[in-house]
């Protein structure tokens, strides 16, 4: 067997993972299954894109970093749609999830997450088409790595920033006291309020990774394969694997989980 299986399934892999962290910190803290998920990470893409076009329409087109398919305005693109999924996610539970969660029946909310869903992803049609789209049409050559591997250098990029990223999240959760109270809520919610945990603050810290998280993985798949408002909607099955196989509540799960 090629091992350039190896490298496709490791970024394939990697997406999935980075969507699968915002699942499976959703179901274990806040108790009910997130659908609307993958379309956190299509608005990301948008907006991301967006960003990327207002840069380009303001000063012009601008010059790759080499070796990579995209400039610095991509860069400064991620972070405001990171920050803009993860508003987006903290909107829709405000005026949605959280009024739903104080009725105390689960089954209720997933309903509302699919019909968040599909309002979602039919207002980014609406407003963008379904017609695909692309961050860069350059052609990357992958290049050969040995072993009969070839990779490309955005794909190496990608590859390093999710290892980056699920470091800082496994950090985040095993080092500092906000994960540690994450930890405490998803485990036992009642006790956690008995000893004064923020759980509000708690539940904001949650939505902000995951649409941050979720912001990032979409951008990937823009980068290597194409964006298109369903992008998200395709994913959420693998996503939901993967947490369910890395066990619920597990960062290096979700991501092992993707990455199998």
């Amino acid at each position: 067997m090629s091992l350039q299986f190896v490298v496709d399934g490791l970024l394939t892999g990697s997406m999935i993972g980075l969507g699968a962290i915002g699942v499976t910190l959703t179901y274990s803290i806040l108790r009910f299954s997130n659908f609307a998920h993958g379309d956190f990470m299509a608005w990301g893409t948008y907006a991301t894109l967006a960003v990327v076009s207002a840069i380009g329409a303001t000063v012009g087109k601008v010059a790759p970093i080499a070796p990579l398919s995209f400039g610095w305005p991509l860069i400064v693109a991620l972070v405001v749609g990171m920050a803009f999924t993860a508003l987006l996610a903290l909107l829709l539970d405000k005026v949605l999830f959280s009024r739903l969660r104080s009725q105390g029946q689960a089954i209720i909310v997933v309903m509302a997450s699919f019909g968040a869903s599909m309002a979602l992803r039919s207002l980014l049609e609406f407003t963008f088409t379904s017609r695909p789209t692309y961050f860069s049409r350059a052609i990357q050559i992958a290049m050969p790595v040995g072993f009969g591997i070839r990779i490309t250098s955005d794909q190496i990029a990608l590859l390093l920033l999710t290892a980056v990223l699920v470091l800082a999240v496994h950090l985040l959760m095993t080092r500092t006291q906000t994960g540690r109270s994450m930890q405490a809520l998803s485990q036992n919610a009642a006790l956690a309020r008995i000893v004064g945990i923020d759980v509000a603050s708690v539940v904001r810290v949650t939505w902000v990774i995951g649409g941050a998280l979720a912001c990032v993985a979409g951008v990937m798949i823009g980068i290597l394969v194409q964006i298109r408002p369903f992008m998200g909607f395709d994913m959420l099955l693998p996503m939901f694997a993967a947490a369910i196989l890395g066990g619920i509540g597990s960062i290096p799960g979700a991501v092992l989980g993707g990455l199998i």
